[in-house]
């Protein structure tokens, strides 16, 4: 008799499937391409998602060179704001912050996440530009009272790296940036790839079948069905991570490598981008937003972190033909 082969269900790639620790993703490798001072990350909300016709720009396509149908996802990107600067050192224990400059200006949005924030001078400045480092970042905050239908107006506070050739050139460019708004244009134009981190929608407990995909046990299996059919032989006498069990589903953090930028909308009023009754659980877009090929992790109002891609090839980035996107009712009316 032929030895049955029944390959495992569920990736171990993702595991632990455990728990985000924050819903919002913190970026823990950035892009080592050289290249002038400029900022590698940003962040923006999830809107919703529809469908948009397209010339297939992916060259070993099946439909390469015609009109095809992809699903896009809606990222509102308000500006963010810069609010102070840090330098990194690497030592044998990681990298440690040495120096850092905050902006002297009054903040009334950053005051309701960290009332009492260190202000600067000339001798923060003195400081920041003498002391030797290896990395530069800026620290900058998001501004959801832009945003409408959000449930907070505390802004979220995380740090985005400075690229560059010299260290003396990224400490000058993190300090011009000092008090000024970020836009998603300073990171990326259309048709050129970005990573996308994010939290996924969370799902709560759930039993074997949801979380891992198992098989159903057959009819005839008694006080069981949704039920793995053993937990593993007598020796070794203990449970190998390897078999799926029960246990939280969703609310995990994930990372979206390379998704292509179809469209930058600055001014949604001037150009149509919210389907007719408006994308569900989310609201009126007023700020500008971007169009991505795809689908990212999370439901809407989500907070979705950019950065430069780390694993892109493509030498020459050329502008999608969008010629068709769609703004139809997503509520069946």
């Amino acid at each position: 008799m032929a030895r049955r082969h029944r390959p495992r269900r569920g990736s171990l790639a993702y595991s632990p499937r455990k728990r985000a620790v924050r819903p919002v993703p913190r970026i823990r490798s950035w892009s080592t391409v050289a290249k002038a001072p400029a900022v590698e990350g940003f962040a923006g909300y999830k809107v919703g998602m529809t469908h948009a016709f397209i010339v297939d720009y992916r060259k070993r396509s099946t439909t390469a060179g015609q009109e095809v149908s992809v699903p896009v996802t809606v990222v509102e990107v308000p500006p963010i704001r810069v609010v102070a600067t840090r330098l990194y050192r690497r030592d044998p224990y990681g990298s440690r912050v040495v120096a850092e400059v905050w902006h002297g200006g009054e903040s009334p949005e950053l005051d309701r996440r960290i009332p009492t924030h260190p202000a600067t001078d000339a001798a923060h400045r003195g400081t920041f530009d003498s002391a030797a480092g290896d990395e530069v970042r800026l620290v900058v905050h998001t501004r959801p009272a832009l945003v409408t239908g959000l449930p907070t107006k505390a802004p979220n506070l995380f740090e985005v790296r400075v690229s560059g050739d010299k260290i003396a050139e990224r400490k000058a460019f993190a300090l011009k940036m000092l008090g000024e708004e970020l836009r998603l244009d300073q990171l990326a134009k259309e048709g050129e790839f970005l990573d996308v981190l994010g939290v996924t929608k969370g799902k709560g407990f759930q039993g074997h079948t949801k979380r891992w995909g198992v098989k159903l046990q057959p009819r005839k299996n008694s006080k069981h069905r949704r039920m793995i059919g053993t937990l593993g032989p007598h020796n070794p006498s203990f449970v190998t991570y390897r078999i799926p069990q029960a246990g939280q589903t969703g609310y995990h953090r994930r990372t979206q490598f390379n998704m292509r930028i179809l469209k930058i909308v600055r001014d949604p009023r001037a150009e149509p981008i919210v389907p007719a009754g408006g994308f569900p659980h989310y609201g009126e877009v007023r700020n500008p937003c971007v169009v991505l090929h795809g689908s990212l992790p999370g439901p809407a109002k989500r907070l979705l972190r950019f950065r430069t891609p780390i694993r892109s090839r493509v030498v020459s980035v050329e502008k999608v033909d969008l010629r068709y996107l769609s703004t139809a009712s997503k509520q069946g009316v």
